[in-house]
C-alpha cells in the first residue's frame, strides 16, 4: 500500500484491500485508487467527497508566511 498526501485535500490511497476508518469499522476498498477524507466533513466517511474544497483549512493544512 502506498500513500500520497494532497496538500489542503485528501490522503490518496493505492494498492489497500481495506480501509479502517476513525470510527473503527473497516471499509472494503473496491478500486485501485481511494481518497481518503482529512477535513472530517465529507458526507461519504471515510472517502472524501470533495467538501474540503468549500470549508476553511485546518490549521495544519494552511501555509505560514
Amino acid at each position: 500500500m502506498r500513500t500520497q498526501d494532497c496538500p489542503g485535500g485528501p490522503l490518496l490511497v493505492r494498492g489497500a484491500a481495506s480501509w479502517v476508518g476513525q470510527d473503527g469499522e473497516e471499509h472494503p476498498v473496491t478500486r485501485p485508487v481511494v481518497a481518503v477524507c482529512r477535513c472530517e466533513r465529507s458526507q461519504r466517511q471515510p472517502w472524501c467527497d470533495g467538501t474540503h474544497k468549500f470549508v476553511t483549512p485546518r490549521a495544519s493544512a494552511q501555509t505560514s508566511s
